[in-house]
């Protein structure tokens, strides 16, 4: 188990100066936060090649943080570079969110330095927000586990009570992140038995009346 926190800036399509001037000069600092262990920034891509799921405009940029600790999460959280970095975001909407992480294991397997990323939101409201989410985490990861040529496997559980002065999280139920060596390899993962699978599980969730959001970015590391 480890924690992160999720920047998004909102936005649609790739390219945009002010964003790529945002993440030069602020994501370096975000990654050299004390206690944070890794760091990404995701950029948008082509769009997602699924076909179960209709092609939706990508955020701008979003960036991960990893923490090994809660309080070292909460502490970056509270930092003055954390905040310079929201107030400097390029539009209005940017949000700050607090994630405790799991992640499924995939012995011998590594993910490239430079790859890409299916970034998963279910958003609240549901009738049992907990029972969503131990359902999910309990049986979702293990048949994702199954599409070929998967690198990377993350479950992303809110933590709402950690929050930064100057920007909300949202309001996620949870986040899931699924890595592949790059779009190729994702197209043709998508339509393989194992995601007709993940769709007949879907179906089977606690209720819940917010909305979904499947996009793919680019995923670069920063450290």
């Amino acid at each position: 188990m480890s924690f992160v926190c999720e920047v998004m800036v909102p936005g649609e399509g790739a390219g945009d100066p002010a964003v790529a001037r945002w993440i030069a000069t602020h994501g370096a600092r975000l990654a050299a936060l004390p206690g944070c262990r890794w760091a990404a920034a995701y950029t948008p891509t082509e769009v997602a090649d699924d076909p179960l799921n209709p092609p939706e405009p990508a955020p701008a940029s979003v960036l991960m943080l990893g923490f090994a600790t809660r309080a070292a999460l909460a502490g970056a959280l509270a930092n003055a570079a954390t905040e310079a970095a929201l107030a400097a975001a390029p539009g209005p909407g940017v949000t700050a969110s607090a994630f405790r992480r799991q992640s499924q294991p995939l012995p011998g397997i590594e993910l490239p330095a430079g790859s890409v990323a299916y970034l998963v939101r279910y958003f609240l409201p549901a009738d049992d927000p907990a029972a969503f989410v131990a359902e999910y985490t309990a049986h979702h990861p293990q048949v994702q586990a199954r599409l070929p040529g998967i690198r990377a496997i993350h479950c992303d559980v809110p933590l709402p009570e950690l929050r930064a002065a100057t920007a909300p999280p949202a309001p996620y139920l949870i986040g899931n992140e699924v890595g592949f060596e790059d779009a190729g390899a994702f197209a043709a993962a998508m339509r393989s038995p194992a995601r007709a699978e993940l769709r007949a599980h879907m179906a089977g969730f606690p209720r819940w009346s917010g909305r979904n959001s499947h996009v793919l970015m680019l995923r670069r590391a920063l450290r």
